[in-house]
């Protein structure tokens, strides 16, 4: 789960601080599953993302958005991810990801 040199959100920082070795050992699990098969950096935060807005964890939507970002997904690629769910997870949890996807596109035009 790395940092991309960005400021972590509140919760997790608290976490970390709280249980270090538990936030250790969920980081190295994270960096494990990463180098456990071919599937690149963007890829592996898409795949992150679907799953995230699946379960409906908008924590965690925010948070893969961010990282599929920086790993070079393009807004659209990161809005298609979602649509792609639709037949799967539905319309109206798909709308919540996309809302949610939305919180961190809008920021990052807001910055540049």
């Amino acid at each position: 789960m790395g940092t991309t040199g960005k400021k972590l959100p509140k919760a997790y920082r608290e976490l970390k601080e709280r249980y270090s070795e538990y936030l250790g050992a969920v980081e190295k699990l994270g960096r494990s599953m990463k180098q456990a098969g071919p599937i690149d950096e963007k890829t592996a935060q898409l795949v992150q993302l679907a799953a995230a807005t699946a379960i409906r964890s908008e924590g965690s939507v925010h948070s893969h958005a961010r990282r599929a970002l920086d790993a070079g997904a393009t807004p659209e690629e990161i809005r298609h991810a979602l649509i792609l769910l639709t037949s799967t997870i539905g319309f109206p949890t798909v709308v919540a990801g996309l809302t949610w996807v939305g919180d961190i596109l809008e920021r990052k035009r807001g910055k540049g």
